[in-house]
């Protein structure tokens, strides 16, 4: 038995599918409660902030205090905010992306050659015009990162691209990989976790869908780890993994069988 004193929850196919919460969130949500541990939401989604998840769980009769969640998108804008103050950032990315980055003071510019940092991230308007600016921007010695790593995100219905089909296909023209994601499963992102958490990374267990992201934060950083597969994994494509959850569950509420 180990006795955790933070817990690291994914969202979208951990708590939720959609708009639906998924069967045995809530019990598993009290059991974390009941054991004592601190809690931190922390999605992927570059296109939120943590005022919506709060919003979003509320009607499920969950809690939750702004403070307590990150997203990708807040993590990279705190990151650029600090590390490339005054710089110009070139973004590929949704409005709501650029809301976020421009609420924590990053200079914004969509001028691709006036470009000092290039912000990969998702965009449903991205075309091949937004492809060519983005080669532009990434011309010379300029910063490249990438919110999160998520090809693919799952919808009703099936899936659409994501963040890293776009990255993608950033670094192809430019002929660079991005200098780092910000988001799960860097370690940026497991800095930003650990500061909100105050918490010993070995008595912090990560729970989350995603064997890339979610396992691969938490391992990487020295936490442990539970794979739910409620979300994009099942049990077939963990024979695959090159990351190995330290432990497996149907479904959030199975996590008081490893607290």
């Amino acid at each position: 038995m180990t006795d955790y004193e933070a817990v690291i929850l994914d969202v979208d196919g951990t708590i939720v599918r959609g708009e639906e919460l998924l069967p045995g969130a809530t019990d598993g949500l009290r059991a974390l409660e009941a054991a004592g541990c601190s809690r931190l939401l922390f999605s992927n989604n570059p296109t939120r902030g943590a005022d919506h998840y709060g919003t979003k769980l509320a009607p499920h009769g969950i809690d939750i205090d702004p403070d307590a969640v990150l997203t990708s998108a807040t993590v990279s804008a705190a990151y650029l905010a600090t590390t490339h103050p005054g710089e110009a950032v070139y973004l590929v990315g949704e409005e709501r992306l650029e809301t976020i980055l421009d609420d924590a003071a990053v200079e914004l510019t969509a001028d691709p050659d006036a470009a000092e940092v290039v912000l990969g991230s998702f965009d449903s308007e991205f075309s091949f015009g937004t492809l060519w600016e983005s080669l532009r921007a990434l011309e010379g010695e300029v910063a490249f990162y990438g919110t999160d790593p998520d090809v693919t995100i799952p919808v009703d219905g099936g899936e659409i691209p994501g963040s890293g089909a776009i990255l993608a296909a950033m670094e192809a023209v430019a002929g660079r990989e991005a200098d780092a994601i910000l988001g799960k499963p860097s370690s940026i992102a497991a800095t930003a976790a650990m500061d909100r958490l105050d918490a010993d990374p070995s008595n912090t267990l990560v729970v989350g869908d995603r064997l890339n992201t979610d396992i691969a934060l938490g391992s990487n950083a020295g936490m442990d780890t539970a794979l739910v597969l409620t979300g994009v994994t099942d049990r077939a494509d963990l024979a695959a993994a090159e990351v190995e959850p330290d432990h497996v569950l149907d479904s959030l509420a199975a996590v008081e069988t490893v607290l």
